[in-house]
This record gives structure tokens, C-alpha cells and sequence, in this order.
């Protein structure tokens, strides 16, 4: 029985390409985004796609719903996120904050409510979270990311804790700058790989992690940055 892999804000970017790289492992696919590009993706992937917002609870039950009605089973469920708000610290808006929490972690949050019901029935999942480097060194270039993906962090921990009784997993991936985005020589020079990271080199951990192989990990922020952070 194939696996089914569910990703939520996928349309482009890293988690376009760690879909098209689980379906190449033989997962089967469901791929919701906004934008209508994850329901394109989808189609070429021979999977399900859905055009909905993952900071609207009802469309992400009505996605899930969908691939339950299809495949029965979700066994792994990977939360990306768009962007949010930029800018200096004390000009933000309350409401830019607002939007940061729900754009970095109640989209998470939010995904984890509906979905872990459904897991410990199955008493198996993987749910992997696309983070930032900046967690745990924050970088005023990505303020609400920043403050907001530190707060999933702690999540992310007690959620292990909590479900790993079910044999429900959860990590996050801190990616640095990737090539998915246009490649800054201010970012660049920051790297000491001197280099922007692969989507690919995401998808392989997202597929370690998925996988039997990443059984026994849970819990963690697992850095893949090109060593652009310092702490240990």
C-alpha cells in the first residue's frame, strides 16, 4: 500500500518540489495552495489537488476530507507557509503581527488540530513543518518569521511529547536560502558554503523524515542552511 502525503501551501518552492520528489519515491500526493498552482501540480503528479487557504479551518478539513474520500489515509502531512510581514520591529502594526502568528504558526497549529485524529487511528503519521533558519537566531530582515517560527518551535516539542504515545511524529526543517528564490549577493556572502541551498536538498530530508528511516526522530529543528547559523 502506497503511502499518501498531504502538503498545504505548496503550490511552488520547496514544497512543490518535495511533492514532485515523493511522488518519484511512490507516495501518493494531495497538494493544497491559494494560489491554484498546487491543484495544477497535483494533476501532473496523477494526485489530488486543491485550491484552498490553510488560515481557513474549513478548507483544510474539506482537503483532508478529500483525500480521506480518495485514499483513506493521510500518513504524512507537510506544512510550508507564504510570507509575512516585513519590516522594522516597532513600525509593524499590531495587525502585522497578527498576521505573522497566523501565517508561521497557527498554520501549523491549525493543520495538526484536524489531522491528529485522524493519525492516531491509523497509530502512525509524520507531520513535518518548513521553518527558517532564523528560529533560533532571529534576523531582522524576517521579523515575524522570526519571532513566530521560535513559537513553533516550543510547539513542535510539546506536540512530540504529547503524541508520540500514538506513534505520531513531528519535526521542523529550518532551511537557509534556497534556490527557489532569487539569489541576493547580500544573502549570498552570508553563506560559508558560498552557495544558495537546493530545493532538492530539502526534499531529501522531508523524505528521511517521512520515512521509516526517520522513525525514531521527533521532536526536533533540524538546521539545513549551509551553516549560516553559529549556535550550537
Amino acid at each position: 500500500m502506497k503511502k499518501v502525503a498531504a502538503f498545504i501551501a505548496s503550490g511552488t518552492g520547496i514544497g512543490a518540489g518535495a511533492a514532485i520528489h515523493l511522488s518519484s519515491k511512490g507516495y501518493q500526493i494531495a497538494i493544497m495552495s491559494s494560489s491554484g498552482k498546487g491543484q495544477e501540480l497535483a494533476k501532473q503528479l496523477n494526485g489530488l489537488g486543491y485550491t484552498g487557504s490553510n488560515l481557513v479551518r474549513e478548507n483544510i478539513e474539506d482537503f483532508f476530507q478529500k483525500i480521506l474520500d480518495r485514499y483513506g489515509r493521510i500518513d504524512v502531512l507537510i506544512n510550508s507557509a507564504g510570507h509575512g510581514p516585513k519590516g522594522d520591529i516597532l513600525n509593524l502594526k499590531d495587525e502585522d503581527w497578527q498576521k505573522g502568528m497566523e501565517v508561521y504558526l497557527l498554520n501549523v497549529i491549525r493543520a495538526s488540530r484536524i489531522v491528529t485524529p485522524l493519525m492516531q487511528k491509523q497509530k502512525n503519521g509524520s507531520i513535518i513543518n518548513i521553518s527558517t533558519f532564523a528560529t533560533f537566531e532571529p534576523d531582522e530582515n524576517f521579523p515575524t518569521s522570526s519571532v513566530f517560527r521560535a513559537g513553533l518551535a516550543s510547539f513542535a516539542k510539546l506536540y512530540a511529547k504529547k503524541y508520540a504515545k500514538d506513534n505520531i511524529r513531528m519535526n521542523n526543517i529550518l532551511p537557509g536560502f534556497i534556490d527557489s528564490l532569487p539569489e541576493k549577493a547580500e544573502f549570498l556572502e552570508r553563506i560559508p558554503l558560498k552557495r544558495y541551498g537546493k530545493v532538492s536538498e530539502i526534499s531529501t530530508v522531508i523524505e528521511m523524515l517521512a520515512s521509516d528511516g526517520g522513525a525514531y526522530i521527533t521532536g526536533q529543528n533540524i538546521r539545513v542552511d549551509g551553516g549560516i547559523t553559529h549556535s550550537v
